[in-house]
């Protein structure tokens, strides 16, 4: 048996519907109904990368990180393929540079879509500590 499953449908045009656990999520590659699916990938992103800071930020002594926020952006080619991705990362805590610098090469450890993505996405990111 596998471990994650889903079930996507479409019905008419270009918008799916996955059935994710008790959870659906809309996905429309003309952003009518949902996000497309590159948006949809790059919050994914995003949304693992942020648990994974927090995760980071414990496992270098640094337990209340307080408020965490990613801007993403990211770049298409030509062919409307996902081409770069970066992250401005705001941390609410005080870290100097090298203590932001060792919770992200952390979390890039931890994070499972960065694992999953081949390296040539992987976000370039840019952290800022004392941000909120």
């Amino acid at each position: 048996m596998s471990d994650i499953q889903t079930s996507t449908v479409s019905e008419e045009g270009y918008a799916s519907t996955s059935q994710v656990g008790d959870f659906e999520l809309t996905i429309d590659a003309t952003d009518e109904y949902g996000p497309n699916p590159n948006a949809t990938l790059v919050a994914n992103y995003a949304s693992c990368f942020l648990p994974a800071v927090r995760v980071g930020g414990q496992q270098r002594g640094h337990d209340d990180l307080g408020t965490i926020q990613i801007d993403a952006d990211a770049d298409l080619d030509a062919d409307d393929d996902l081409e770069a991705i970066r992250f401005d990362l705001y941390v609410e805590a005080d870290l100097s540079d090298d203590e932001l610098s060792e919770i992200v090469d952390r979390a890039e450890d931890i994070c499972h879509v960065h694992s999953a993505l081949r390296e040539g996405l992987h976000a370039a990111i840019t952290a800022h500590g004392d941000a909120f």
